[in-house]
């Protein structure tokens, strides 16, 4: 089963680096899949959190897309961070009108007399929902948008989620048909014993994000809490991951793809260092998309 791949970049600051490493890595990253045919690049926009550098997902795609050619840039983001932005607590519930309003600029039919978007104005860029519940799933389906599910971090109403949009899109100008796109997490080495030690490093990177509130976890640390309760919900935002030599991974991408119902998948690629995730990237590709 050949299926179409993007990846997500979550442009991470690793340990003794600076926000000016993540975002050159990122560069690197966008070079690489350009070159081995992945479609798109997402860039997930995210604030305070110290080993996260998308917190501004404008200047990083515009700083991407100047060292690029062909590939597409796309920044993403999730209600938090709009409810935190926005500053009033309400503001997801007019969601669903602030895309019908985004739509409008971008379509040179603004739904706010005497407000133009420029230069965004009749350009049609292409909307997509991203979600990790039934409400972005109906939301998607409503409005005839591509759907996509964030199961990378959030698996748990994959499959119904999935069902649900297909089940009550309907056609659009921008989309005729729906098309799902499902998160998963990969690692692909050389080896399945390398790919299982980055594995447990980025699980371990995991824990001290999410954790540490400001202190540092030795390795024995972060697995005594990896095996704790408060260290299940790490483990659970892995629970789809491709983990392996290339031959695991496309035997595991090709069964995930069918699970999700998928028909494009966002490859999130976890490997702990700059160079072990350009080669992910690369055996995954070589193994899926050729």
């Amino acid at each position: 089963m050949i299926i179409p791949l993007s990846i997500l970049d979550l442009a991470p600051i690793r340990p003794g680096q600076s926000a000016t490493d993540s975002f050159a890595a990122s560069v690197a990253l966008a070079q690489h899949a350009e070159e081995w045919g992945y479609r798109r690049v997402w860039y997930a926009e995210h604030h305070n959190m110290p080993t996260i550098a998308s917190s501004a997902t404008s200047v990083l795609i515009a700083h991407v897309a100047v060292l690029t050619r062909t590939i597409r840039l796309a920044p993403g983001s999730d209600q938090n961070t709009m409810r935190a932005l926005r500053r009033y607590v309400a503001s997801a519930d007019t969601f669903p009108e602030d895309v019908l309003e985004l739509q409008g600029y971008l379509a040179g039919e603004t739904r706010i007399p005497g407000v133009d978007a420029t230069p965004g104005k009749g350009t049609h860029v292409p909307l997509y929902i991203l979600g990790s519940s039934l409400f972005g799933a109906n939301l998607a389906a409503l409005l005839g948008l591509p759907f996509a599910f964030a199961s990378h971090f959030a698996p748990d109403a994959l499959q119904d989620a999935v069902a649900a949009y297909r089940r009550e899109f309907r056609p659009s100008a921008q989309l005729e048909q729906p098309f799902v796109m499902a998160g998963v997490n990969v690692i692909a080495a050389d080896t399945s014993s390398e790919a299982q030690e980055q594995h447990l490093a980025a699980k371990r990177n995991r824990v001290r994000a999410m954790l540490g509130r400001g202190r540092s976890f030795t390795d024995e640390e972060a697995d005594m809490i990896l095996r704790s309760p408060a260290g299940q919900h790490v483990q659970q935002m892995f629970r789809f991951a491709a983990v392996g030599s290339p031959a695991e991974v496309s035997e595991y991408i090709d069964a995930f793809a069918r699970f999700a119902d998928a028909d494009e998948l966002i490859v999130a690629h976890q490997s702990p260092t700059t160079e072990a995730r350009l080669r992910s990237v690369a055996l995954l590709a070589d193994t899926v998309m050729c």
